[in-house]
């Protein structure tokens, strides 16, 4: 149930047409651009300087921009946010809020995970995301039995992601162990646990399913962390997967070094770089807690910085060190992981002010005479696509047309030059100014609001309603 407005190219097929009286490309902004796209969901012709045909039946909006693919997410997460903003007893941080996630996740069910991850999606495109890198770790029933169909609740995330049409990579998650040392799993992180044969009948049944899907959806692979896994796994699972995107959570919490520093002898980063050949196939998220060194490795490796600074700043989890990451060349994507808020705009944002706050300075996510927001929104497009493996990105002839229409008569608009407009975007106001987003040329979302806004969020009520009263 998407819109489109097509044309007929001269071998027959049908695209759709959008004219722009600009848009981001890479050498820069273009004015009267128009973007025609294949039914195959990619750029089939970009042509600045072009002509706008009154009697045609393409689309005019007043700005567009690539859009970046959302690269961390845990959707189930979305149903508990506000619930965690109470002060509990001693200290509360991330260990305290991870208890009452493992007891909220322990009441949820398929239905339940497909409502709530559909509702996820909107917001995500809403805000300017084409597609998700969907880390995926609840695969079974609350006592840790499988369902019937294994990858029933893989396949619920692909229902979700059908009826919205964002793009997917469905990231599942290996989960082992209840922490560092191979300690036992308790309780709700039962639904989690895979041993590497459960785990691998797991993916090959989700593969089957996500033929299913839409084109651009894909798999990769996910490791939750050093303390719910062990080396030999990673061995294993990189002898069979390893030219799939390759996500890991690694140095969110200063608890979490100290114990994999003690169990293997190394802090989370530089174990992962001695030992794990990681290149441009990995996206280590969060990474808040490395040293001068990882730091430094990490961005020499190629890899992508899986950055989610909101849920980051909720959790306390620390500051990711940016400027030294970019001074050696690393890339950087964004996600919103606990999806407490979901706002490219505010990912951004916050982003930078964290580093300002760490720098004691402004404008740090940049380089001299350059739009902050702009390299943000650039920087993070480009790796956000790297990280999951979507060929995306930029708004380039042969890439997925994943695109987000910005409008610029808004307010915060008025007084900026053609320079300035994502910093207006990013710094000065938020993700109202959205009004349309195509992932793969699907048009999602128009006049601001996605076109399953309505179903899917009344669904989403009704999930609330029943998990509410059960809590």
């Amino acid at each position: 149930m998407y819109i489109h407005n097509n044309i007929m190219s001269t071998n027959g097929l049908s695209m759709t047409a959008i004219f722009a009286e600009r848009a981001l490309l890479p050498n820069g902004w273009a004015r009267r651009v128009r973007i025609v796209v294949g039914d195959d969901g990619r750029i089939a012709e970009i042509a600045p300087n072009s002509q706008e045909i009154s009697a045609s039946p393409t689309l005019k909006r007043s700005c567009l921009v690539p859009a970046p693919s959302n690269l961390h997410s845990h959707s189930f997460q979305r149903a508990m946010a506000g619930m965690a903003e109470h002060r509990s007893a001693g200290r509360d941080d991330f260990w305290s809020w991870r208890e009452l996630m493992y007891r909220f996740l322990e009441r949820l069910t398929p239905d339940q995970i497909e409502a709530i991850a559909a509702m996820v999606f909107v917001e995500m495109q809403e805000s300017g995301y084409a597609a998700v890198g969907e880390f995926h770790y609840v695969h079974h029933q609350p006592d840790g039995v499988a369902y019937d169909n294994i990858a029933e609740l893989s396949e619920r995330i692909f229902a979700a992601a059908a009826q919205t049409g964002i793009g997917l990579t469905h990231l599942p998650v290996l989960y082992t162990y209840g922490g560092a040392g191979q300690k036992p799993l308790k309780g709700s992180q039962k639904r989690f646990g895979c041993d590497i044969d459960r785990f691998n009948r797991l993916c090959t049944a989700a593969r089957t399913a996500l033929r299913n899907s839409t084109p651009d959806c894909a798999m990769g692979l996910a490791i939750h962390s050093l303390r719910a896994t062990d080396p030999e796994q990673y061995r294993i699972l990189l002898d069979r997967y390893g030219g799939e995107p390759i996500h890991i959570h690694a140095a969110e919490q200063h608890r979490e070094v100290e114990e994999v520093e003690q169990w293997l002898g190394a802090r989370p980063v530089a174990w992962l770089l001695d030992n794990m050949n990681v290149d441009e196939r990995w996206c280590l998220v969060h990474a808040t807690q490395m040293d001068v060194s990882e730091t430094q490795g990490l961005a020499r490796s190629g890899a992508v910085a899986g950055l989610c600074p909101i849920t980051e700043a909720n959790l306390g989890d620390g500051t990711f060190n940016g400027r030294m990451f970019l001074d050696h060349e690393g890339r950087i994507g964004i996600g919103s992981d606990s999806n407490i808020r979901i706002s490219l705009s505010e990912e951004l944002r916050q982003l930078e002010y964290s580093q300002r706050l760490y720098y004691r300075a402004r404008n740090v996510m940049t380089e001299d005479g350059h739009s902050t927001g702009q390299a943000l929104l650039l920087r993070s497009t480009e790796g956000a696509a790297q990280a999951i493996g979507r060929d995306s990105g930029a708004l380039e002839t042969g890439k997925f047309a994943d695109m987000v229409a910005i409008d610029t008569t808004h307010l915060a608009f008025c007084g900026l030059t053609e320079e300035q407009l994502i910093d207006g975007w990013v710094f000065a106001t938020d993700d109202r100014v959205v009004t349309d987003v195509w992932s793969a040329g699907r048009h999602c979302v128009i006049n601001g609001q996605h076109v399953q806004r309505e179903e899917i969020e009344g669904r989403y009520r009704h999930t609330i309603r029943l998990l509410a009263d059960r809590i």
